[in-house]
């Protein structure tokens, strides 16, 4: 983590946009603090807002300060940040428009003296994904004899299969494979990264970490937000395409994987695509069965009053849009045949809350008063929101002279590691970018092949509208028809069994 990136250019088209000002300039400044960012090293916004740099500068330094750090608004690094910012306008619809923008990108860069290095972020709607790199391709701006060019493109990377791979086939004509990097910020948090790590460096976990030890595994992720103010994207997304196919899949491979032959970033990824490959196709009798799609109607929250998901700001007043999935699926290799994986995520629930949870067997036999007997008597839990976290559940004796057992807990909190900082994801993510190392970023057939297992349930839903569709009110726990999708009734505590005489 401590090699300083080659000297490069960051263009940001969407610059005016809510990800730029929320998420990517305080990540930028975080690494500048931390004297992360190459020794040369510019960023230049660029969008079809009318603004100077000055203003743009300005712009930025309120959202810095507004981003919940303590900053002191005469802060010295801050001045300096801000000095390596440019804003250019442009309309990015026309690709004629281009050879102004490159012309003074040249310029700066000059001035700048920094290698012929450029990382392009596309910070701005989907629609904007094809056009721009059509653009840069136009002005021969993405190949470069004497450096390299990269790409960053958000989510949402289609919204089906076939958009997927049209995308791909796009973006793979103009970039290589390697300088395309598909960013999803749940990658870039500090404890999904950890989930390599404590599964290939502890020995203590590989031998258990299969079908003869393990009886399921959940990996969720519920939000108390609504849609805010994001109702046409969501409406046409939904929590199927928002969470699962790009942020919890992932998060499932990374669980699911084979050991890699090395820590090198294809040999992982080779190993990520293994796990989509060998994801069981999705049935009718699994649609119907093995998934729960939900959607928040009127509710409270914590006294306040929620409008239901149809109330929302552009949301259509029919939609059947799902703001809550569970799915039961299976990967049919060696190691995880016959253990169900469980992912759902929702939102407008009565806790946020995203982590994994190991569910291992329980004994064969209860020799003890107070022991569990459910499959949630010892449990490994990853909590990634909102208390970043690693805990291990078993039982133990109670104090005193009979063999009573009581459930503990042994925890470890990220919060412990002073002085050490927790970055942002997009900080990680970043980094990982300007020096070339795409371990973080999401393959295309990765992408592909998730895209093609949630094809069919895609289509049915498209086909049958309201089928099978059930209401949760806003602020409520998790709907209670995800139980009908578990082979046993949905608890984390674990009942308590009665000891054999």
């Amino acid at each position: 983590m401590n090699k300083i990136p080659e000297s490069q250019i960051l263009i940001i088209f969407g610059a005016s946009g809510d990800l730029t000002h929320r998420k990517l300039i305080p990540s930028l400044f975080e690494l500048f603090e931390r004297k992360l960012l190459p020794d040369k090293f510019l960023i230049v916004g660029v969008s079809r807002t009318k603004q100077s740099t000055e203003e743009f500068r300005q712009s930025l330094h309120s959202s810095i300060i507004g981003n919940g750090k303590t900053y002191a608004t005469d802060n010295p690094y801050l001045k300096n940040f801000l000095r390596e910012i440019y804003y250019i306008s442009c309309d990015t619809t026309d690709c004629n428009a281009y050879v102004a923008l490159f012309r003074e990108i040249e310029q700066l860069r000059n001035a700048a003296g920094i290698e012929d290095n450029m990382l392009f972020y596309l910070a701005t709607p989907p629609q904007m994904y094809a056009t721009i790199p059509i653009c840069i391709q136009a002005q021969q701006q993405n190949i470069s004899k004497n450096g390299w060019r990269r790409i960053i493109i958000e989510k949402p990377y289609g919204s089906n299969e076939d958009e997927a791979k049209q995308l791909d086939k796009l973006l793979c004509g103009i970039f290589p494979e390697r300088e395309i990097y598909r960013i999803d910020h749940f990658l870039g948090k500090e404890t999904v990264q950890n989930i390599l790590v404590l599964r290939f460096a502890n020995s203590i976990w590989e031998p258990l970490w299969n079908r003869n030890y393990i009886d399921h595994i959940e990996i969720t992720a519920t939000e108390t937000l609504g849609v805010e103010q994001r109702g046409n994207y969501y409406d046409s997304a939904g929590a199927l395409r928002d969470m699962v196919q790009s942020h919890l899949m992932q998060i499932m491979a990374f669980i699911a994987m084979e050991p890699p032959s090395s820590f090198e970033t294809e040999a992982i990824r080779n190993e990520i695509s293994k796990v989509f490959r060998s994801l069981r196709p999705l049935s009718p009798d699994d649609i119907a069965h093995n998934i729960l799609r939900a959607q928040y109607s009127e509710g409270k929250l914590n006294g306040t009053k929620l409008p239901g998901y149809r109330e929302e700001p552009n949301v259509n007043k029919q939609s059947t849009t799902e703001t809550f999935v569970a799915l039961k699926l299976y990967i049919d290799n060696w190691r995880w045949a016959h253990v169900p994986f469980y992912i759902y995520t929702g939102k407008r629930l009565s806790e946020k809350r995203s982590e994994i949870i190991i569910h291992f067997r329980s004994t064969p036999q209860a020799l003890f008063p107070g022991q569990c007997c459910g499959d949630s008597c010892n449990q490994l839990i990853i909590t990634l929101q909102p208390d970043e976290s690693i805990r291990l559940r078993f039982g133990l004796k109670q104090p005193g002279t009979n063999f009573e057992v009581q459930q503990v807990s042994m925890d470890f909190f990220y919060n412990s590691l002073i002085p050490n900082k927790l970055p942002d994801a997009y900080e990680r993510l970043l980094l990982d970018a300007m020096r070339g190392d795409a371990l973080l970023y999401s393959r295309s057939d990765a992408l592909e092949l998730s895209w093609h297992y949630l094809a069919p349930l895609i289509d049915h839903w498209e086909k049958e509208k309201e089928e099978n569709l059930v209401f949760y009110p806003a602020g409520s726990p998790i709907p209670r028809e995800i139980t009908h999708i578990y082979s046993h009734p949905y608890v984390l505590e674990a009942p308590v069994c009665t000891p054999n005489p």
